[in-house]
């Protein structure tokens, strides 16, 4: 399982973890009973916080996305495929607004964000690229 984290996006770090674990349970990418790593592994490895990631744990354990084992692990909860969803309209608008704020920062017009857009879609369709 790959995760990235970006600093620079304005989703808190700890959702941006919770997020793409929950991603990568409906994917497939990771399976009920799999092992995570420990928090402090997993904050290494991302140059995070380990109370960052204590939290984005703490969220999923919560939602029964993962659960702890006490000194066995943490591993994906039995449930997490149907206690992960995702709310993907959420997604859009957040990363969609993100975007057209820093366009229009950069003096786009929202005539030419919706140009080039629409141009973008159209390519992406015909080459039967599915976003």
């Amino acid at each position: 399982m790959e995760i990235i984290i970006d600093i620079e996006d304005s989703e808190p770090l700890f959702a941006q973890l919770v997020t793409q674990i929950k991603q990568a349970v409906l994917s497939g990418k990771i399976l009920p009973g799999d092992s995570l790593p420990s928090i402090r592994q997993l904050a290494g490895d991302l140059r995070l916080n380990n109370k960052t990631v204590a939290k984005a744990y703490r969220l999923l354990e919560r939602d029964s996305v993962i659960e702890a084992k006490g000194y066995r692990g943490t591993f994906i909860h039995p449930q997490a495929v149907a206690n992960s969803t995702v709310d993907i309209n959420d997604i859009i608008t957040r990363k969609l607004g993100d975007t057209i704020q820093a366009l229009r920062t950069s003096g786009a017009t929202d005539s030419e964000i919706r140009i080039v857009f629409a141009e973008l879609m159209k390519a992406h369709q015909e080459q039967g690229v599915n976003l």
